[in-house]
């Protein structure tokens, strides 16, 4: 249904492949299971991190599930291999758009040997967020986790449910972005109309 959506999406609008953000979220996760951990910012309780990929106008092209435990890093390639199952018409040159977590030399080597650029918010300095492209999969993080309780609190204990429940609230996502687009150039086409 994802990919559907995601397709119904580039078809009509088309996505914004050239600056890609990607960043986790860890979420509790109390019945343990597959892709849980202990988590580091919840004293150690059973939890689950989403690595999100998300196009440059902040819709969910790609997920990683993991342990809670599990640093950002690792998880890059892995969430950055969810791109390729669409098969879309990548552009030349691709920017991603990481946090302080993915600033080690491997996450460089790896964007640089997929032939990417990359944004790395520097550790230790301070720049809001509303001046980086990252805004974007921070703002999808939350519409997954406040949006879908499922996806707030796992309770599903198999990898392949969980995946299920990201790729439904990620199907929502586009739809309704995809609603409202079209709802934006209806009332703009009946507007003109009208004139004169």
């Amino acid at each position: 249904m994802h990919q559907a959506a995601l397709e119904a999406y580039v078809q009509a609008i088309g996505l914004d492949l050239d600056d890609l953000a990607v960043d986790g979220c860890i979420v509790k996760a109390p019945g343990g299971g597959e892709n849980t951990g202990p988590s580091p910012v919840d004293r150690g309780k059973s939890g689950t991190k989403r690595s999100l990929l998300v196009e440059g106008g902040g819709l969910p092209i790609g997920c990683a599930l993991s342990g809670a435990n599990r640093h950002d890093s690792p998880l890059l390639r892995p969430t950055l291999e969810t791109l390729g199952r669409f098969g879309f018409h990548l552009p030349d040159r691709i920017t991603m758009h990481l946090d302080p977590g993915y600033d080690p030399r491997v996450t460089r080597n790896l964007l640089t040997e997929l032939g990417c650029g990359w944004r790395i918010t520097p550790k230790g300095a301070f720049l809001p967020i509303n001046h980086t492209r990252r805004w974007v999969v921070e703002r999808t993080n939350s519409w997954h986790t406040r949006g879908f309780k499922s996806l707030a609190i796992v309770t599903d204990r198999r990898a392949v449910v969980q995946a299920a429940w990201v790729a439904l609230a990620s199907a929502v996502i586009v739809i309704r972005r995809l609603i409202r687009k079209a709802w934006t150039a209806y009332r703009w086409d009946t507007r003109t109309a009208r004139r004169p």
